[in-house]
């Protein structure tokens, strides 16, 4: 994906995050932390996940990001070869066109250019496909860290998650709030799970048919 694409995803991911704050509000407040809580910052409870690692660790992110670049490839291969041969197709009719009839050399014209329309046509509609794909998985991204974090939450009761990266609003985050590397686990654990459980629903259908 493209620098556009990576901040789309850090920008649905912050947002996800975010979350998190109005949770706590919505949930019961047995669950506040005391002044002992490792994570308890001024009597809040605050921890921080760094939003470049969580991306660069997450096995969707990276199994879908692997994906989408696989398909921009193949897609900018095929332009590539659909626009070389239609070069060739104008030059040998440029090459011949001293050859042929006037009716001849217009039907050929007009042939050449519907081609030309037809590729451009081809051209923007597959990459308004590629961007739908995109604009999906963006989606799935921030459902399941959404979700995720509900569960997360049901458990630690906080009352803020912050969204940490380089070059952000946050200039310093103290290295005891950091759950980046439990949210990973976590979120890791929970998308082989699933993918577990699809791939054997798969296997199971096949064998029933």
């Amino acid at each position: 994906m493209n620098n556009n694409t990576s901040l789309i995803w850090n920008i649905v991911l912050t947002v996800a995050l975010a979350v998190l704050y109005f949770l706590h509000f919505s949930g019961s407040k047995s669950g506040s932390a005391s002044s002992s809580d490792s994570s308890a910052v001024g009597g809040r409870r605050i921890v921080y996940v760094q939003v470049d690692s969580l991306l660069t660790n997450y096995d969707f992110f990276k199994e879908t990001k692997k994906e989408l670049e696989n398909k921009r490839f193949q897609l900018e291969n095929d332009l590539t070869t659909r626009g070389r041969s239609l070069e060739n197709e104008i030059a040998f009719f440029q090459q011949r066109a001293q050859t042929m009839t006037l009716d001849q050399a217009r039907a050929t014209e007009q042939q050449l250019m519907k081609k030309q329309q037809d590729l451009v046509q081809y051209r923007d509609r597959s990459a308004q496909q590629l961007a739908q794909q995109e604009a999906d998985k963006n989606e799935m991204l921030y459902k399941q860290i959404q979700e995720y974090i509900k569960k997360y939450n049901d458990e630690n009761q906080y009352e803020f998650v912050l969204g940490y990266s380089q070059g952000g609003g946050i200039l310093y985050a103290d290295t005891t709030l950091d759950v980046t590397q439990k949210m990973i686990a976590g979120l890791n654990k929970e998308y082989k799970d699933k993918a577990s459980k699809g791939g054997a629903a798969k296997a199971d259908s096949t064998s029933k048919k």
